[in-house]
């Protein structure tokens, strides 16, 4: 991830965790009533009238998008523990909240332009952590090849 999409994950990432417990929530529903009015529903070309099958690609397409944001909350879960500084981590903190960044400066005292460096700093170092680990994986890469001398 760039910095710009962790710093648009670290917004998200309240109601990402909010809609994936309620899409979890929905997808330990089973059956339901899909099958109540299938003569009234209309049949269009080159489309299944099967409102059971049309239900299971719905919850597939879930699934998958659930999948991405579970990897996008995973993603900044893993790089908290990183933040060291008291003001950085009550800024995250408050950011996983769901809190805007005026209502961060209302509540540390701060002024809202110093909450934003605090936030700068935050996503920096994760995005340098992100980096990191991708070069560990690259030089993991290359030390599994075998050669042929």
């Amino acid at each position: 991830m760039n910095k710009q999409e962790i710093e648009q994950a670290l917004r998200d990432y309240n109601w990402m965790i909010n809609e994936i417990k309620r899409q979890r929530d929905l997808m330990d529903i089973k059956g339901g009533n899909l099958v109540a009015h299938i003569d009234d529903m209309p049949k269009q070309k080159g489309r299944t009238g099967d409102p059971v099958a049309m239900e299971v690609m719905r919850r597939d397409k879930a699934s998958k998008w659930v999948q991405k944001l579970e990897e996008k909350v995973l993603f900044i879960q893993k790089r908290v523990p990183i933040i060291k500084d008291e003001r950085e981590k009550a800024v995250l903190q408050c950011m996983l909240d769901g809190l805007s960044m005026r209502a961060i400066s209302h509540h540390m005292g701060l002024s809202e332009r110093h909450v934003f460096r605090i936030k700068d700093s935050i996503v920096a170092q994760m995005a340098e952590m992100a980096d990191m680990s991708d070069l560990s994986g690259m030089a993991d890469s290359f030390t599994n090849k075998k050669s042929c001398v």
